[in-house]
């Protein structure tokens, strides 16, 4: 469990760095004090303090920022009153202090900037605390341990200090902390520096943290690694295809903000570009998280899709383990680096208690090579799309419905597997937990996915199987209308218990459905009435679960909140169904709650409806930046606009176009559809969206317009 307490303090004022597999959360001073705070590289932190005072005392804030590309987290602060130095103390507000860092090779850089504004030369007392804890990150959200390895004395030597720590799981983690310049005095726990200043002057300190080396900072190093960090960023942000409103500096601000952060997020590992899930708890390989995360992109850019196939392949269960809930087939959930991990403290080092993922992963490789056409690269993954159905399948005949249901293995693992996997999301009408196995409403829609994405890429593989998993869906279908349809709510049970009764209750898992093109088309519209009502729509998004219900709470974190990625997924599925306006109207809620979060759209936030002048209410421990909340835009722009790519045919399909209000032109630019290269020009005139395509290189393609 996170420690509650301790992240509500740091979350709501850190802007954190992210790169490879290092990731570093601060204050909003830009110092480490322990809590959720720390340099963290694979799930332990290296560096727990790190705190910066001027004439003892922390400076005095002016403002916190994250540069427009996420790379640079930037302090400005000032000096307070400085104690008296040859009889003389300098008064607060002269000394301008800028502290500028970033990280590049899962290295921290940083530099402190001071200069002197005052009439006078300045002796200037700086101090620098440090330290190393080495805590699992499941510690630092509060599990707790019984034992813990040895740390390692602090080694002093001129201008670094050095720390270690032998793990319980063999592993000595060593962390080197260095500066610039030689401190007038240091100890384990500091460095002092005794710097004069001249009136007009400036003086920069260097700081350097990793594990590898403890080279010594310099302006050439520091210049060096910034320049490579921004061009590593830059390379990220420009894969794929673009959008951008013409007059419109808010939304394209938006568009901006949420491009930046799913390349922040996403790690590029030796199996391609991963989106790790989010920053600070779940800055590792997620699979539901990577494959949403990637299925929201996958029309603009579609390598974070073979990315995140690729490394889902080579991880694929292959034997069967209670405690990892791992069986033959199915796809990993999560995986984590740290020593709790490795010594099986706890069950994440890899992980399958998803019942979700290894539909999705089944279902986004058939979206892919509609998408991208590469028949090859699928038929490469064939065996391992096969052993996936595989497990699909044995689930199925285990209940005897063909339904893809779950019980975790062990108590360590999660008691609830899908994606709202707290403890209390699943539940009947009148609040009782089920018993299980459970079958998830949603789960039904990602294995009718499944088994039709695995006919579609048996037929043009050439496969002569293909007719077989077009019937496991056809009976999927027909056993979820049957079973989960509640024709008195005009909605679908979120869930079948392990009797096979249906839990009675209205959730956005219903909107999942929509996304998978199950329902019939009425009852689409019976679905699609019920989210877009005052029960489920805030005015900033969709909630959770409908007000009335039974354990409902706005504040919780998945039983009335509004999670930025749910709510696009259901306004996808409603786009399916042919609804434009409402998809149109929910992308400007989202947008309106995107302005009231800086342009950064929050894991979630709180489901209160939407009152004049206000604006929405954060949850206090959500994750920001998150992967499936920044892609969230761009899957509701797709189904906005009504585009639909198919590489396979050589097509697009645009049906009935929406531009959001107040964009009246709208260009998607550089999409690649096999060897082709194009741009869609959407112009809103009349309240009647219009596109132009624009041929750059390559076969032309046939571009359909339905208006």
């Amino acid at each position: 469990m996170i420690d509650a307490e301790a992240s509500v303090e740091v979350l709501g004022r850190i802007l954190p760095l992210k790169e490879g597999n290092a990731f570093l959360v601060a204050d909003a001073m830009g110092d480490l004090t322990g809590g959720a705070d720390g340099f963290f590289l694979r799930d332990t932190r290296m560096l727990s303090r790190l705190r910066l005072l001027v004439g003892g005392a922390p400076p005095s804030r002016l403002s916190t920022a994250l540069s427009d590309d996420n790379v640079f987290f930037i302090c400005q602060a000032t000096n307070r009153p400085l104690p008296p130095m040859g009889g003389r103390s300098a008064p607060a507000g002269i000394i301008h202090i800028e502290r500028r860092r970033f990280l590049w090779q899962e290295r921290l850089y940083e530099r402190i900037r001071l200069t002197n504004h005052g009439i006078d030369d300045v002796i200037l007392p700086l101090t620098i605390e440090y330290g190393a804890d080495y805590r699992d990150i499941f510690e630092v959200r509060g599990v707790p341990r019984e034992t813990r390895g040895r740390p390692l004395a602090p080694v002093c030597d001129g201008r670094q200090v050095r720390f270690g720590y032998e793990g319980l799981d063999g592993v000595t983690r060593h962390t080197c902390l260095s500066f610039s310049e030689p401190p007038g005095r240091m100890s384990k726990e500091q460095a002092s520096f005794q710097l004069s200043l001249s009136r007009n002057s400036r003086f920069d300190l260097f700081i350097e943290a990793g594990t590898e080396s403890c080279e010594r900072p310099e302006p050439a190093r520091w210049r060096l690694a910034a320049v490579q960090a921004r061009l590593a960023m830059r390379a990220k942000r420009r894969r794929g295809g673009g959008v951008r409103g013409l007059r419109s500096p808010r939304f394209n601000q938006w568009l901006d903000q949420s491009r930046a952060d799913v390349a922040l997020l996403t790690t590029d590992l030796p199996t391609g570009p991963y989106p790790y899930a989010g920053v600070p708890w779940f800055s590792t390989p997620f699979g539901r998280d990577g494959i949403i995360t990637a299925w929201q992109m996958l029309w603009l850019d579609p390598s974070l899709a073979r990315g995140v196939l690729t490394y889902l392949v080579a991880r694929q269960g292959t034997t069967t383990d209670a405690f990892q809930d791992v069986e033959p087939g199915k796809i990993m959930h999560e995986t984590r680096g740290g020593e709790m991990s490795a010594l099986g403290e706890v069950p994440f080092g890899i992980y399958y208690g998803g019942v979700d993922t290894t539909c999705l992963f089944v279902a986004l490789a058939g979206a892919y090579v509609r998408r991208t056409g590469e028949l090859a690269f699928i038929q490469d993954l064939w065996p391992s799309l096969v052993a996936a159905a595989g497990w699909m399948e044995a689930k199925g005949q285990a209940n005897g419905m063909g339904l893809i249901d779950y019980a975790r293995g062990r108590d360590t693992g999660l008691s609830n597997q899908g994606w709202k996997d707290s403890e209390d999301s699943i539940f009947h009408a009148d609040g009782r937990f089920p018993k299980g196995p459970i079958a998830l409403l949603e789960v039904q829609g990602y294995a009718y996915q499944a088994w039709q994405a695995m006919a579609d890429m048996a037929r043009v593989l050439g496969h002569d199987d293909a007719d077989q998993w077009s019937d496991k869906a056809k009976r999927l279908r027909t056993e979820v209308e049957t079973r989960y349809w509640m024709e008195d709510a005009g909605f679908y049970a979120i869930a079948l218990d392990g009797e096979g009764q249906p839990c009675r209750v209205l959730g956005s898992n219903a909107g999942h459905l929509l996304f998978s093109a199950l329902p019939a088309p009425d009852r689409a519209a019976r679905v699609t009435e019920t989210l877009l009502s005052a029960r489920f729509r805030t005015g900033w998004g969709l909630r959770t679960l409908a007000t009335q219900q039974p354990r409902y709470n706005p504040m919780s974190y998945h039983n009335g909140s509004v999670w930025p990625h749910d709510t696009a997924l259901c306004v996808a599925g409603m786009a399916r169904y042919g609804e434009r306006e409402a998809v149109a109207r929910v992308l400007d809620d989202l947008y309106a709650a995107a302005v009231n979060f800086d342009m950064r759209l929050p894991e979630l936030f709180c489901g209160f409806a939407l009152e004049a002048g206000e604006p929405p209410v954060p949850y206090p421990v959500a994750c920001m930046p998150q992967a499936w909340a920044a892609g969230s835009v761009f899957l509701l722009l797709q189904a906005s606009l009504g585009i639909e790519i198919d590489a396979l045919e050589g097509r697009i399909r645009i049906d009935r176009p929406r531009l959001p209000s107040g964009i009246d032109r709208l260009n998607v630019t550089g999409l690649e559809v096999g060897d082709s290269r194009f741009d869609l020009d959407f112009t809103n005139v009349d309240g009647t969206a219009t596109v132009r395509p624009r041929h750059r290189s390559g076969p032309r393609l046939d571009i359909a317009l339905m208006v």
